[in-house]
C-alpha cells in the first residue's frame, strides 16, 4: 500500500513540475534557427486569428495547399515541399488553427468544419482562387470538407491515409486524453513524452531509415507539444471531433481525387481507403507497400513523383 502512495505521490509531483515548466505558448523566432524551412515561413491573419505557413514556388503557378493531421504541423511536409514546387507547383503549407507555430484561440471553435473554412479564408487572403487540396490523415477529413462545401475552389484532391470517421477517436490513449477531469490534468504531460512520439514514429519505415533522421522527426513534433495553449487546443479538437461526413458524403465529391495510402497504416487502415474508393465517383487508390501512415516521410521521393503527375495529367503510373 505504501508503494502505490509513492507511486501516486511520484506522479503528482511530476504532473505539476510540467504544469510550471511548460511554455505557455510556441514562439515562432525563439525556435527558427532550428526550424525547417524556416526562410520559407509566412504568418498573416485570417479572421482574426494569425496563420502560419511556408510557400514555395512560383506564386503564378499552379496551387497545392499541404494540410497535416491532428497532433501534427507542416513539419510532416518538410521532404516534399520544395521539391513539388520543383515540379511546377505554388505550394502552401500552413499549420492548422491550435497547431504549430499558428494562433491557439482558447475560445477557438476547432472543428474540421472549422479548419476548413480557415483554409477557404487563407487562399482569400493570398488571392488564390483555386487550388489542389493534399489532406494527410485528420488533413484529409479537412480537405473533404472543403472539397464539398467549396467546390468552386478545389481543383483536386489528395487524400493520404485520410480520417473518414470517428474511429481514431476512440483508441483507448485518445478516450482517456478526452476525458474531462483526470484527461485535463494528465494528458497535458502526456502530450509531452517523447516516449509516444518515438513509439508512434517506429511503425514508420523512413526512407533513409537512420537513427539520427527519426531522432529529428520526433524533436520536430515535440516542440509544438510542449506549449500550454497547443495541449488546450489539442483537448478541444479532440473532444470536438466529428469526421463521419466524410464517409457519409464522399458519394459527392466532384473533383479528380487520388487516394493515397500505406499497407501497413495502423492509424487509417487501408481499408479506409477502399471504401472511399468506391463511393468517390472520379478517384484513384495507389498504395505503397511497406509503408504505413505517413508517406510523405517514408517515400517523399515517389510520393513527390505521384502527386505532380496526378495534378499534371489525372493520371498516376501504377507500376510503382
Amino acid at each position: 500500500m505504501k508503494k502505490r502512495y509513492w507511486l501516486a505521490g511520484g506522479l503528482a509531483l511530476a504532473v505539476a513540475a510540467h504544469r510550471v515548466t511548460r511554455p505557455r505558448a510556441l514562439d515562432w523566432e525563439a525556435h527558427a534557427d532550428r526550424l525547417h524551412h524556416a526562410e520559407r515561413s509566412r504568418f498573416v491573419e485570417v479572421d482574426g486569428v494569425r496563420v502560419h505557413y511556408q510557400a514555395a514556388g512560383d506564386e503564378s503557378a499552379p496551387t497545392l495547399v499541404l494540410v497535416h493531421g491532428f497532433l501534427a504541423s507542416n513539419f510532416i511536409w518538410r521532404d516534399v515541399l520544395v521539391p513539388l514546387a520543383e515540379q511546377g507547383f505554388h505550394v502552401i503549407a500552413p499549420d492548422l488553427v491550435g497547431f504549430g507555430f499558428s494562433d491557439k484561440p482558447a475560445d477557438g471553435e476547432y472543428t474540421i468544419a472549422a479548419q476548413a473554412r480557415m483554409l477557404v479564408r487563407l487562399l482569400d487572403v493570398l488571392k488564390i482562387e483555386r487550388a489542389t487540396l493534399v489532406g494527410s490523415s485528420y488533413g484529409g477529413a479537412v480537405a473533404t470538407i472543403c472539397a464539398l462545401d467549396y467546390l468552386e475552389r478545389v481543383a483536386r484532391l489528395v487524400l493520404v491515409g485520410a480520417v473518414t470517421n470517428d474511429d481514431l477517436k476512440h483508441h483507448p490513449v485518445l478516450r482517456f486524453v478526452a476525458t474531462r477531469g483526470i484527461g485535463d490534468v494528465l494528458s497535458p504531460a502526456l502530450l509531452d513524452l517523447r516516449y509516444f512520439l518515438r513509439r508512434k514514429l517506429g511503425r514508420f519505415r523512413p526512407a533513409n531509415g537512420d537513427r539520427q533522421s527519426a531522432e529529428l522527426k520526433v524533436a520536430g513534433r515535440h516542440l509544438p507539444l510542449r506549449a500550454a495553449d497547443t495541449q488546450r487546443a489539442m483537448l478541444q479538437t479532440l473532444r470536438r471531433w466529428s469526421a463521419t461526413r466524410v464517409e457519409r458524403e464522399a458519394h459527392l465529391i466532384k473533383q479528380p481525387t487520388l487516394l493515397i495510402w500505406g499497407a501497413h497504416d495502423a492509424d487509417t487502415p487501408l481499408r479506409h481507403g477502399q471504401t472511399l474508393h468506391q463511393l468517390i465517383p472520379n478517384s484513384r487508390l495507389f498504395v505503397f507497400h511497406n509503408v504505413g501512415h505517413l508517406p510523405q516521410e517514408e517515400r517523399p521521393r515517389e510520393f513527390t513523383e505521384m502527386v505532380a503527375e496526378f495534378c499534371q495529367t489525372g493520371a498516376i503510373d501504377d507500376s510503382r
